[in-house]
């Protein structure tokens, strides 16, 4: 993901569209930010819900529930059509080890060099993360599995993992998930991608506590506007993460001018990008959503 004796770049991070979108409006919804000349593109992967249908004869049958196209597809889309890098992540939950290995299978067979190891989620109604019986509980365990498959398969994988600035809210203490954090690192991954924040200060810090533990790799930053006021309780409540007091005010000053609270949202995140350019940051990660407009403004500004 990451060159030595390049420029900052960005990067950019898409959720793969709701199932019975048509190829065409998927790259449609992308080509605006192709022009800044993202290094990589990040693709999500999200585990299967399921359902009960109830039968004829009173009982229930589990089937899975996939309402969106799959990471792969979107990658090969991209891929195909643009020769930019693309990242899919691999999630432990509700993955067996068997299918791990297919993945990385397929990804060898595109030409894929960058994935991101990740846990995943919990199941919508779980109140703690389960494993897969047959997968793995820990993404430092999925790390070592992409790091075996590599020698068994004379595969070459860049891995990246994620870091929180802020905490992951399972972690007791930011030193613990930052203990957590070097295993990933120890077990061979290759960058850390960190959890969107909105407070710099709170990043520098990160990586400073980081690179006191002993993680050396890279740290990239994460970072997503806020583009409307429904967002600033949805995302503290969604990822855990603090909104910065000034911004929070701000917003509700601007009430129910919609386009008060995008720009806003578009200039905070645009003086993080510079200021963390300006402090040397390698790269910028952005968090698209889906949405293209303000990612565009930001990347014109700061790139």
């Amino acid at each position: 993901m990451l060159r030595s004796g390049v420029r900052p770049f960005p990067s950019l991070e898409i959720v793969p569209p709701m199932s019975g979108i048509r190829k065409e409006e998927l790259l449609d919804s992308i080509a605006p930010l192709m022009e800044f000349a993202p290094r990589y593109i990040n693709v999500t992967t999200h585990r299967d819900e399921f359902r009960y249908d109830l039968q004829p004869d009173g009982s229930f049958i589990r089937r899975v529930v996939r309402n969106r196209v799959s990471a792969v597809a979107v990658c090969a889309a991209i891929q195909t059509h643009w020769k930019v890098e693309v990242v899919p992540h691999l999630i432990c939950g509700g993955t067996p080890a068997y299918e791990t290995e297919a993945l990385l299978q397929d990804f060898k067979f595109m030409g894929i060099e960058n994935v991101m190891a990740l846990r995943g989620d919990s199941l919508t109604g779980e109140k703690r993360f389960t494993p897969d019986p047959a997968g793995y509980a820990h993404a430092s365990e999925l790390v070592a599995a992409i790091r075996r498959f590599e020698q068994e398969n004379r595969a070459d994988f860049c891995i990246g993992v994620g870091g929180y600035p802020e905490k992951h809210f399972e972690a007791a203490n930011l030193e613990t998930d930052i203990a957590f954090l070097k295993k990933k690192v120890d077990a061979g991954a290759d960058v850390v991608i960190t959890q969107m924040f909105f407070d710099n200060r709170v990043f520098y810090r990160f990586v400073d506590r980081c690179r006191t533990a002993g993680i050396t790799v890279p740290i990239i930053p994460g970072l997503k506007p806020v583009s409307t006021a429904r967002q600033i309780a949805m995302l503290p409540e969604a990822f855990s993460i603090d909104i910065p007091v000034e911004l929070t005010e701000a917003i509700r000053k601007a009430g129910d001018d919609k386009e008060a609270v995008y720009r806003l949202g578009t200039d905070w995140c645009i003086a993080q990008c510079r200021d963390l350019l300006a402090h040397g940051a390698p790269a910028v990660h952005f968090y698209t959503m889906g949405k293209s407009r303000n990612i565009t403004e930001i990347l014109k500004a700061c790139f």
